[in-house]
């Protein structure tokens, strides 16, 4: 198994190209597989009046409205390209979240990203996943917020955009749900698409987390499946890996003090690194293999198992009972299975007290 793990640098770098490259750097020194931004452009993505959510008011109360922030945390298409690039430097995949139609065009046309990834606030927003599936490009989308129901919309629009000729519209949002949520649809686009589970919510809380879903997702649409994870700490990130994850995605920032809305819920160097860490060695501990002694082990199995031995001196020819011979650690001998077969056999020889049998 092995993970992809997405840094989710979002919108950490607060605006400034300098700090966006320094967070690729860094995401790359922790062993990230990924860095991912976010390509918007505010004007396209909210009103005017649109307010904040609550976890924004209480990390950056520099801003009333979400327009107000945002502008605050935009990086232009050219900035985009120098950080695609930055990515080709430091050897770690470009990723960046479109918010609109004009940002996945110039982003496709421009980076040329392996993967895009859609968050979990456009799951319902069917028009741009088709645009999104109509690039080509493998996708990741996010299913914070969502029901089962709101998972297949999007997987039918996605197999849509994947599968149906460039000039052809839906005719309703129920002949799609119709056409192409189906058992063939889906087994054409399996390849594309990877669903993570995710709980919107910043930093999330251990009781909202509900990991089950992952396997869920798996056993209900057979694609693959990950986690984007908003808690603090790694410990739902090293559930979500045994309960069968592919991907994960986790915030990171440079420092966690940063005035903006996601720092505090991110993770700092060095406990990004340490996520890293532990979810590669839990790729190791979780590789499939028949039930048998490593090398290792067979290092240890003399001195660790017990033998049949002599609890008494016993004479040649005299019967073995359960009052002179007794199970213990002596590093050699005959194995504890074979005692009731022992029992009433005439001793081939003498033994000394706790000599092995």
């Amino acid at each position: 198994m092995n993970v992809y793990v997405i840094a989710e640098a979002g919108v950490n770098h607060n605006g400034s190209l300098a700090l966006a490259k320094e967070l690729v750097r860094v995401a790359s020194e922790c062993g990230a597989d990924a860095v991912k931004f976010q390509t918007f452009i505010t004007n396209k993505l909210v009103t005017s009046t649109a307010r904040k959510a609550e976890y924004q008011n209480e990390n950056d109360a520099s801003s009333t409205t979400q327009a107000e922030m945002l502008r605050k945390l935009e990086l232009s298409y050219a900035d985009f390209v120098e950080l695609s690039e930055e990515c080709k430097k430091y050897e770690i995949d470009f990723m960046t979240t479109c918010f609109d139609s004009e940002s996945l065009e110039v982003i496709v046309r421009s980076t040329a990203p392996k993967v895009l990834k859609i968050g979990s606030g456009d799951l319902t927003n069917l028009p741009l996943l088709i645009e999104h599936a109509r690039t080509g490009v493998d996708i990741i989308i996010s299913t914070g917020m969502a029901t089962l129901s709101e998972v297949e919309d999007a997987l039918a629009a996605l197999a849509f955009g994947y599968l149906a000729a460039a000039d052809m519209q839906p005719s309703s949002y129920r002949w799609l749900k119709h056409h192409y949520f189906t058992a063939e649809a889906m087994e054409q686009i399996k390849s594309k698409v990877t669903i993570l589970h995710c709980v919107t919510d910043y930093p999330a809380r251990a009781s909202d987390l509900n990991l089950d879903a992952i396997r869920q997702l798996r056993e209900a649409y057979k694609f693959a499946v990950g986690y984007s994870d908003h808690s603090l700490g790694i410990e739902a990130c090293c559930a979500a890996v045994a309960l069968g994850a592919s991907c994960l995605e986790k915030h990171i920032t440079l420092d966690k003090g940063m005035a903006g809305p996601d720092h505090a819920a991110s993770a700092s160097p060095e406990e990004f690194k340490a996520f890293v860490q532990a979810i590669r060695n839990l790729e190791q501990a979780l590789k499939p293999r028949i039930k048998a002694p490593t090398q290792r082990e067979l290092a240890n199995l003399e001195v660790a198992r017990k033998y049949l031995v002599a609890s008494r001196d016993i004479a040649a020819g005299e019967a073995f009972t359960k009052e002179n011979i007794e199970i213990k650690r002596s590093a050699t001998g005959m194995l504890p299975n074979q005692y009731w077969d022992l029992l009433g056999k005439p001793a081939q020889k003498s033994y000394g007290v706790g000599e092995s049998i």
